[in-house]
């Protein structure tokens, strides 16, 4: 059954993305221009990213920041105000836009329409000695959008994107592409209201550089804790059966 859910999942990636690809043509122009008329740079930015199995791919967005903005301010946080943002990025970024160039990631195969957002390659320290619970949210393709992302997008803890991620896979390998629907539904409700776009600070007097260094370590360290910690600890967040 999962084998034949994970077949009818791939073929409504083909389809979609690929249609999706072709009607917004006069988009993917029009947000080209702006970008190239806004700030020097390319029109889209590319990262090494983690797929199933921790597959490392390239990801494509529109590039939202100036130019190596990973490796100044807050780096791969994105807080309010962040400075880094273009005045254009923040449009793309506030309404998703930025996120449409992974169409062509869903159509190569590298990812999918929902699943577990893909994390940067070092985002969690790595990849080879993460703990099981970490892990098994590399068991499908990266998405688009996922269950993390219509529960909390980026307001919520890694800790707590991991257990909704991992949710997630519980509820295909059960419902299958229902779930997918489900979620799908969702998602774009999110995207109208705009919510959940900023990352938030453990401490607001921290600057952006500081408290995103706090954050990635204690993500890192939770991501590598002993299993029966990781299991078993405070650091899990309860989700109901219905919540998939």
């Amino acid at each position: 059954m999962f084998v034949i859910a994970k077949f009818f999942k791939r073929i409504f990636d083909i389809f979609s993305s690929l249609f999706a690809i072709l009607l917004l043509l006069p988009l993917w122009i029009i947000v080209a221009i702006a970008i190239k008329c806004d700030s020097k740079g390319p029109v889209f930015f590319k990262q090494e990213r983690r797929t199933k199995n921790g597959r490392v791919f390239k990801m494509l967005k529109f590039r939202s920041m100036v130019v190596d903005a990973e490796k100044s301010g807050a780096g791969l946080f994105n807080y309010k105000d962040d400075p880094r943002v273009t005045k254009v990025g923040r449009f793309l970024r506030n309404s998703s836009i930025d996120e449409l160039p992974q169409l062509f990631n869903i159509f190569k195969g590298d990812m999918s329409v929902v699943g577990p957002r893909p994390c940067v390659v070092y985002e969690l320290g790595d990849f080879d000695t993460l703990n099981k619970r970490y892990k098994k949210r590399f068991e499908m393709k990266a998405g688009l959008t996922g269950l993390a992302q219509v529960k909390g997008r980026n307001d919520i803890s890694w800790d707590e994107k991991v257990e909704y991620d991992n949710k997630y896979i519980d509820g295909f390998k059960k419902y299958g592409v229902f779930t997918d629907i489900k979620i799908l539904w969702l998602s774009v409700v999110k995207v109208f209201k705009k919510e959940d776009i900023y990352e938030s600070k453990e401490d607001e007097n921290l600057d952006d550089a500081e408290a995103a260094r706090r954050a990635e370590e204690e993500i890192i360290r939770i991501a590598h804790l002993p299993d029966n910690d990781a299991e078993n600890g405070n650091n899990q967040v309860e989700v109901k059966e219905n919540e998939v």
